[in-house]
């Protein structure tokens, strides 16, 4: 069959045998026909235009494919920050870092003081009691020399029979 012949007799929801197998072998034949009837590879393959399991079972399963992506890309769509979110954790890395660093110059810059106030919370965040003074004649007390600004927590060693063990 010539293609002349085939653009000739070909119509829409054709059967023809002869046509359909020159279908298969011409390809500007088969564009020409796709062009006019999309259904036409279907028939040339020989195959079945209903689905397996019919056309209910089919779109069934398009539709649960349609809810599945729909699920996926809303879910997806959450993972993203928007650019308000984005600037609001930026502001606020930003304001906890330069605090830090405020705390840190302020720190270094002036030798921290215990007053009342700080020394009972001072207390109560220690497990062992916290000596503030200490006066006896048969201790033995050794300070371990501060390497640091003056004003800072020194540690005492006390050495005495009669303090608690736990002291």
């Amino acid at each position: 069959m010539t293609c002349e012949s085939f653009r000739a007799r070909f119509h829409k929801d054709t059967e023809d045998a002869e046509l359909l197998a020159h279908v298969r072998e011409c390809d500007a034949c088969l564009d020409h026909a796709a062009n006019l009837d999309a259904d036409i590879i279907f028939r040339a393959i020989g195959g079945e235009i209903v689905p397996p399991g019919g056309v209910d079972a089919f779109v069934d399963d398009v539709m649960r494919q349609v809810r599945l992506r729909d699920a996926e890309t809303s879910l997806a769509q959450h993972r993203v920050l928007s650019w308000p979110r984005r600037l609001a954790v930026a502001a606020t890395l930003i304001a906890g870092i330069t605090g830090a660093l405020l705390v840190n110059r302020v720190e270094r810059t002036q030798p921290h003081q215990f007053g009342p106030v700080q020394r009972a919370a001072l207390r109560h965040l220690t497990t062992k009691p916290v000596v503030e003074t200490y006066a006896s004649e048969k201790a033995t007390i050794v300070e371990v020399p501060a390497e640091q600004a003056a004003g800072d927590v020194q540690i005492v060693m006390i050495f005495d029979e009669n303090l608690p063990a736990d002291l």
